[in-house]
């Protein structure tokens, strides 16, 4: 514990590529600027770029409010994260880290204060059901007019615990998206999300509860429509949890079985009209969260699920999109 405890000690604001040798500098990637694209009271998102070569992955580190490091791991395709769980009107100093073969090569930091409270335009919609076309209030001929449309908002997974949302832009685009809903304490959350993202999977829900979601769209920060829906997650009892003894090899032999019954296709093209996973493997692992990547050899899925059993022994459940090919368990 306190080997992996100093392993994520918080760094110095001294650079760490100072000892190495030019010529191994020309030959590396380096990291840009770290900005921040959205604050709320209780969320940062942030973004970069890398100006040249690549990174196999990335680590944010930060202090939390009791002072406690905290190590998020990114996959190298991602270029913005957003780090919930803050603390309003707080001051955090956030470390990114480009990595290479697992050694730390570019870093760059900066600084950000959460907002003081949960600002104006986010509180909550009414609950009332909404009418189809739920519009902002200006007149319908100046809403539309040159803005951004808002597709949807449609549920992809639901599980106990979480929701997956997508949904389509129509006309225009946005430059930032925030989904807004009320958790088990009829508490108001609020969700950043980049411009570019078409869908985010909400977790820490509460079995079989109903929630009603509020997808915004942003131009500069002013909201120009919304779209919402209602889900109801699933009941625990109803999801049946893996064998935590099964390896993945086990459960991906028996799935050409479920074609066996049927005459029509024969056993030998059964493989071939299936799609088939990749081995599982560990590409990051922190004292609290664990990030995990996989391939898809063979044609394609609509959406993954991931179970496993909490530290209670209480099986979880996180939805991930079919295009994905990643994920962290914090």
């Amino acid at each position: 514990a306190a080997a992996k405890q100093e392993e994520l000690s918080l760094p110095s604001e001294e650079p760490e590529t100072e000892a190495i040798s030019s010529d191994v500098l020309q030959a590396r990637a380096v990291l840009g600027e770290l900005k921040v694209s959205s604050i709320t009271p209780d969320s940062v998102q942030l973004q970069w770029s890398v100006p040249k070569g690549s990174f196999d992955s990335f680590t944010l580190q930060y202090q939390d409010d009791q002072g406690q490091p905290q190590a998020l791991p990114i996959n190298a395709e991602s270029h913005s994260v957003t780090v919930p769980g803050l603390s309003p009107s707080h001051q955090y100093r956030f470390h990114l880290y480009g990595l290479q073969g697992g050694t730390r090569i570019d870093h760059v930091s900066t600084d950000v204060i959460t907002d003081a409270a949960v600002p104006e335009q986010l509180p909550l919609p009414s609950e009332d059901p909404q009418p189809e076309d739920h519009k902002p209030e200006q007149p319908q001929s100046e809403t539309n007019w040159g803005q951004a449309a808002l597709g949807k908002l449609r549920v992809s997974s639901v599980t106990p615990n979480s929701v997956q949302l997508q949904w389509s832009v129509s006309k225009g685009s946005f430059d930032s998206f925030m989904l807004q809903y009320r958790d088990a304490q009829g508490q108001p959350q609020a969700l950043p999300i980049d411009g570019g993202s078409h869908s985010v999977t909400v977790p820490g829900l509460s079995p079989s509860r109903r929630y009603r979601f509020h997808l915004y769209g942003l131009r500069g920060k002013k909201r120009t429509d919304r779209v919402s829906t209602d889900v109801v997650t699933a009941d625990p009892e109803d999801l049946p949890s893996p064998s935590m003894d099964t390896p993945i090899e086990a459960s991906r032999t028996e799935a050409p079985t479920a074609e066996d019954h049927n005459p029509e296709h024969p056993q030998t093209e059964a493989p071939s009209a299936q799609a088939v996973l990749g081995e599982l493997r560990v590409s990051s692992v922190t004292p609290n969260s664990v990030q995990l990547q996989w391939s898809v050899p063979e044609g394609h899925f609509d959406s993954f699920t991931l179970q496993y059993r909490d530290a209670q022994g209480q099986p979880q459940a996180l939805a991930v999109d079919g295009g994905s090919r990643f994920m962290t368990v914090p």
